[in-house]
């Protein structure tokens, strides 16, 4: 017979981080959560506003979004598996890996032992998205607490069964042993018959990363063999029986509004649903094929109003601000006096950066497979934000949120461009109208069409220097692209720094790094044109005004990997470039050479130093590099939308210039492991400082000064 138990390590409440929680909702938990998973030990969770503040590292909850239950973190079953439940999801980045890692380090099993259910609403913690680098730095951190709560257990109860001082027992290989007898007990063993839950404590027996034996090395892809065999299932590779296919019909521009639709056609095609509803519109068929044919053969008529076009774009944000009292909370920082500062600096520079649009153009487009059972609804889509996509759902069909399942399967990449949930919404239309599970998969073209874009900027910059080329004032100012990576983080008394909400023509959203890449771009680029103004070496400019050490750490390192003071080829340049963004130090030096005949800009090397703490994988960390640094190439060299009066002008990959492998140069890594500092993530910061690096290389090589991204979409002119 099943035994229940309501495990606590030690009576003292302030040790459990939920503990305040009402016993009634802990034991109607643990109840349901044993009856779904059998018997064996949960390290569990309240899920309430103070959870949810680990969750997203302080964040509040909204009032509506505070769920009603527990939810757990981990659980070991009679048999010894170790399952583990995170809100986070898998784009790409290989965090299934690192997070098993840090699993496997606190509670002494083997990585492949751990099975780790990620992005399924219906079984794990809520969490807010995975998004923000915060999943290594918090999430990370929570599931070794929540192992180490479980190891505690184990050892607690062998230490019962033997007798024994808890201090003569260890773990490792999912058992519990005694270091003197050298007897042991397996996991499931210990917790058999048992049905034990635990709040998840406090913990302050984490291993430190000098310790660690499992974390801190570069363990292989989690499931890596089903990727590269083909084996996995992503969002689009889906099917259910009796599925259908969808397709939409899309306006004819932004902002359209639908006039009419004669569907006559359409409706004469054997099995095919044409559904309506407002604006929208769609089919769902028994093939791709016949969707495709269906929606071709409905004619719309559109409605939209007169709309700007890119070749006004800068002009464009500038002069169409959004009231202040609409932007809440506008960033703004300010210290010093920056106008006396300026009226008496003996050298000043004003300059203006601009940012283009560019497209997330992920490896696989946005995807969604809806259910109806009666009344409740159950989506599989790849997304960044599954809890997000499920309030998506519960409003566009004004149903309880508890009704409705959403789950993600490990996706074809995100990058910031899947946190929205339409594909799931329009999925799920058809479906219900279908009565019948419906697939829908966007084009390419409705991907670079129909998904938000990295927001486009103009930003400012007003500086001046002493005689010591020390910088004495910033005044930096961004209209739209917004506030991440706003602040300097160079040694300067007087600043004045702000984001400037503007009226976008296009969708805009996240994107690897926010506002980062376009923040650091400006401010980097103003730095090496202040170096030479004040006539010093750029590297050398940069130290001189900045005292954080970590930043200064990663500047030298990539310098001296790169060889910053190694005489350069005729036509070539070096640049540099870096900052501190989501935790992470980066710094990115880059030769280029450039053709003055033809205009052609060449990457000859990159070199990137990183230093996010202490690291989880190595491995796994430079591929996050590398790829950064990959992806930062188009932004930097040739990415940007054109679009004219609310139309897409190269929303298609012959038309939209993306990094090939001709464009990608040697990139060398410079990881600094700071096993002294707490984990952070690197998702994001190491793009920062490659576009700026670039440009400053191209001045270099040729006295060209460059100030927009991109930097050389059609080559360089050069008079």
């Amino acid at each position: 017979m099943t035994q229940k138990i309501d495990f606590r390590l030690t009576p003292e409440p302030e040790r459990y981080e939920f503990a305040e929680a009402p016993a009634y909702r802990f034991e109607t938990g643990r109840r349901e959560f044993f009856k779904l998973f059998g018997a064996g030990l949960a390290v569990l969770c309240v899920l309430d506003r103070q959870a949810f503040g680990q969750e997203t590292a302080g964040a509040r909850m909204p009032d509506h979004a505070a769920p009603k239950a527990i939810g757990a973190w981990l659980h070991i079953g009679e048999d010894g598996a170790v399952t583990v439940f995170t809100g986070k999801v898998e784009v790409g980045q290989n965090i299934r890996t690192s997070l098993s890692q840090g699993v496997a380090e606190e509670l002494g099993v083997d990585i492949g032992s751990i099975k780790m259910i990620m992005g399924d609403t219906d079984k794990v913690p809520f969490d807010m998205g995975t998004f923000g680098s915060l999943t290594t730095p918090v999430m990370n951190l929570q599931l070794r607490r929540v192992a180490a709560s479980a190891r505690n257990i184990l050892i607690d109860l062998a230490a019962a069964r033997w007798n024994l001082d808890r201090q003569q027992l260890s773990v490792a290989g999912g058992k519990v042993m005694d270091n003197l007898s050298k007897r042991s007990a397996d996991y499931g063993d210990l917790v058999q018959a048992h049905e034990i839950a635990q709040l998840v404590s406090v913990d302050d027996s984490l291993r430190p990363a000098a310790q660690w034996k499992v974390a801190g090395q570069s363990a292989p892809k989690v499931d890596g063999r089903d990727f590269v065999t083909g084996a996995h299932r992503y969002p689009s590779d889906l099917k259910l029986p009796d599925m259908l296919y969808g397709k939409i019909v899309r306006p004819t521009a932004f902002n359209a509004t639908l006039v009419s639709a004669d569907t006559q056609e359409a409706d004469k095609i054997p099995d095919v649903r044409v559904v309506r509803d407002g604006n929208f519109i769609g089919v769902a068929a028994p093939s791709s094929a016949v969707a495709s044919r269906a929606a071709a053969a409905i004619r719309a008529e559109w409605k939209a109003d007169e709309q700007p076009s890119s070749h006004e774009l800068f002009d464009y944000l500038k002069k169409n601000p959004v009231a202040q009292q609409e932007v809440a909370g506008a960033p703004r920082y300010e210290v010093g006096a920056v106008e006396p500062a300026l009226a008496s600096a003996g050298r000043r520079l004003q300059q203006t950066y601009n940012i283009a649009y560019i497209a997330h153009a992920p490896l696989e487009p946005r995807a969604a497979l809806a259910q109806w059972t009666g009344d409740q609804l159950t989506v599989w889509t790849g997304t960044q934000r599954p809890f997000a996509v499920r309030s998506e759902l519960a409003a566009a069909f004004h149903m309880p949120e508890e009704k409705i399942r959403v789950l993600v399967p490990d996706t074809g990449s995100g990058y910031g461009g899947k946190h929205s949930g339409e594909m799931a919404v329009e999925a799920a239309r058809l479906a219900r109208a279908a009565r019948l599970p419906v697939k829908l998969v966007w084009t390419r073209e409705e991907e670079f069409t129909w998904a938000y874009f990295r927001p486009a900027g103009v930003i400012e910059i007003t500086s001046a220097v002493d005689h010591d080329a020390k910088i004495t004032a910033w005044d930096f100012h961004n209209y739209n692209s917004g506030a991440a990576g706003l602040r300097t983080y160079y040694d300067i008394p007087n600043q004045r720094i702000q984001f400037h909400a503007t009226k976008s023509p296009l969708r805009q959203g996240s994107y690897r790094g926010l506002a980062a890449t376009a923040n650091h771009f400006a401010r980097e680029v103003h730095m090496d044109e202040l170096a030479r103004l004040v006539k010093m070496d750029p590297l050398e400019f940069r130290l001189k005004n900045l005292k954080d050490e970590r930043l200064r750490a990663v500047f030298v390192a990539a310098a001296e990997k790169f060889g910053w003071t190694k005489t350069k080829a005729a036509g070539h340049g070096y640049g540099i470039g870096g900052g501190f963004e989501k935790l992470g130090n980066v710094a990115t030096a880059v030769e280029v050479a450039v053709d003055r005949a033809t205009g052609r800009v060449t990457i000859v090397r990159v070199v990137t130093a990183f230093e996010c703490g202490a690291i989880v994988n190595p491995d796994q960390l430079r591929n996050q590099v590398e790829g950064a640094n990959i992806m930062g190439l188009g932004g930097a060299l040739f990415e940007a939308i054109e679009f004219e009066n609310g139309h897409i002008l190269n929303g298609r990959f012959s038309k939209y210039r993306l990094p090939r492998f001709s464009d990608v140069p040697p990139i060398e890594t410079v990881l600094i492991d700071r096993k002294d500092l707490p984990s952070a993530g690197a998702g994001e910061a190491p793009i920062v400082g490659l576009a700026p690096a670039i440009a400053s290389a191209i001045f270099d090589a040729t006295g060209v000064r460059l100030r927009s991204l991109p930097l050389v979409p059609h080559g360089l002119k050069v008079s």
